[in-house]
């Protein structure tokens, strides 16, 4: 190998070493860790797929809506979610329904879209065949899964920048 192939092959290897270096001396802000933990609910949310609904059950194998949420962030590393759907969609950030990535919360509601008149809750799942799904516990007979939201009487909510 040519002495110049040599040089730039180690001063690209020393470029990622100090940026890699560089990167890991840096402490997350809490908005990114709360995001990474955002995922990681999703991905608890996910495996949770297949786990019957039960009124009032918050896991680890059994879940109604809210159980759901509150089990799969507290696993997360989310220290306050509270346990109803209600009480989740006043603790959550509003976002408006564009800014929605996985992992975020959908609030179902009847009458005004306030926290207090929240009846369900699911994860925001992403968009299947040009709609947008959540996954959920969804009523008693059911079994946790991903479903395409039925109504237009819903608002987002985030847990990002939450600790």
């Amino acid at each position: 190998m040519p002495v110049t192939t040599h040089v730039r092959t180690f001063a690209t290897f020393a470029a990622i070493l100090v940026a890699v270096l560089l990167s890991s001396t840096f402490v997350p802000s809490s908005a990114s860790a709360s995001t990474s933990r955002v995922g990681t609910a999703y991905n608890v949310v996910l495996n949770q797929r297949g786990d019957w609904y039960r009124y009032g059950a918050a896991g680890p194998s059994r879940f109604d809506c809210s159980g759901l949420v509150y089990y799969s962030f507290r696993r997360a590393g989310f220290r306050y979610v509270p346990r109803t759907s209600s009480g989740q969609a006043a603790n959550a950030t509003r976002i408006s329904k564009a800014s929605l990535r996985r992992g975020d919360l959908v609030f179902f509601y009847s009458g005004s879209a306030r926290a207090r008149n929240v009846y369900h809750v699911g994860v925001y799942a992403g968009v299947l065949n040009g709609r947008r799904t959540i996954v959920h516990a969804p009523h008693s007979g059911e079994r946790v899964h991903r479903e395409r939201i039925w109504t237009s009487s819903w608002f987002a909510g985030t847990m990002r920048g939450h600790s």
